[in-house]
C-alpha cells in the first residue's frame, strides 16, 4: 500500500484542477532503472488501469502501481513539500537502503 500525506493530497487535487484533468485520472507511481542511486520514481496522471496493476486508495486519492514496482514501493508515503530545500513530491520509502541527495532515486 502507498500512503498519501495531507499535503500531497492537496497538491494532487490542485494539479488536477489546474491542468483540467478528468475525474477518472488517477496517480500512477512506478519505479524505473536510472538515477544516481540505481532506481528512480516516476509519478504522473493516468486513466488506464490494466489487469496486472494494483490500485490503492488513501484519503480519496487512487494510486495505480504495476506489480513490478509494487515490490519496491510497499509501505511508501507520498509527500509534498514546499520548503527551503525545494518544492515537489517526495517518496518516504522504508524499503530504500540508500537515497540520493535530491530524493529522486534510491537503491534497495
Amino acid at each position: 500500500m502507498i500512503i498519501v500525506s495531507d499535503n500531497a493530497k492537496q497538491q494532487i487535487q490542485k494539479l488536477k484542477q489546474e491542468e483540467g484533468r478528468k475525474d477518472n485520472e488517477n496517480i500512477r507511481v512506478s519505479v524505473k532503472g536510472g538515477g544516481c542511486s540505481g532506481l528512480m520514481y516516476d509519478l504522473g496522471f493516468d486513466e488506464n488501469i490494466s489487469d496486472s496493476d494494483q490500485v490503492f486508495e488513501d484519503k480519496g486519492v487512487k494510486i495505480i502501481v504495476d506489480k513490478k514496482s509494487l515490490l519496491y514501493l510497499a509501505g511508501t508515503t507520498l509527500e509534498f513539500t514546499d520548503g527551503l530545500n525545494g518544492k515537489g513530491f517526495q517518496f518516504v520509502n522504508p524499503n530504500a537502503s540508500r537515497t540520493c541527495g535530491c530524493g529522486e532515486s534510491f537503491s534497495i
